[in-house]
């Protein structure tokens, strides 16, 4: 039993430092596209790989500790405790909601219904992808309106600023953990329980 918090733990520690790092690359990349904060980015990924591995407490936890080390370790934008709290704690953390597909996913893995396994894979990562989008763009219409083009309606403008790197950012991270799950299922599927 110790071992296994020890492992869960540990691998939370790592993968959210994993996504932590995925995070900066892009940010360096993006910020010019995305001024009020926001990247493609496959930082969701080891949320992801977390979710599918221990479930939703797994990638619930591994997405929380994103959030923190986000707002510790790089520059972000807050406004407002509030905003700060939806954007990096709530936001990331929703992510590993996805872990509510890992029975259907693992299952079919294990009984080589890949299709069947990697459409729960898919649906598991796009509930977590909209559940983060949802924060941002509630957090884009109540604090970064003011960015919105004269006559936009602050709405249209945070679906659009919102969702363009977001829907991108699903597709990657998708493709990734389905790439990865076929090149190395067995391994990602391995734990000490």
């Amino acid at each position: 039993m110790m071992k296994n918090k020890t492992l869960f733990m540990t691998e939370i520690a790592i993968f959210s430092a994993l996504a932590l790092l995925l995070d900066l690359v892009s940010g360096f990349v993006f910020a010019r596209i995305w001024p009020q904060g926001g990247s493609i980015s496959i930082a969701m990924v080891p949320i992801f790989l977390m979710a599918y591995r221990w479930g939703i407490k797994g990638g619930m936890a591994t997405g929380l500790l994103l959030g923190l080390l986000q707002i510790v370790a790089t520059p972000v934008q807050i406004m407002t405790p509030l905003q700060g709290f939806i954007d990096y704690f709530l936001a990331f953390t929703v992510v590993g909601i996805s872990g509510l597909f890992m029975n259907g996913f693992v299952n079919n893995y294990k009984e080589e219904n890949l299709m069947k396994a990697k459409l729960f894979g898919i649906v598991g990562m796009f509930v977590g992808s909209i559940l983060r989008f949802i924060c941002h763009f509630t957090s884009g219409i109540v604090f970064f309106g003011e960015y919105a083009p004269e006559g936009q309606p602050v709405v249209l403008y945070s679906l659009i600023y919102n969702g363009t790197y977001m829907l991108i950012s699903f597709i990657l991270s998708a493709v990734v953990v389905m790439a990865l799950y076929s090149a190395a299922s067995k391994v990602l599927m391995r734990k000490a329980y």
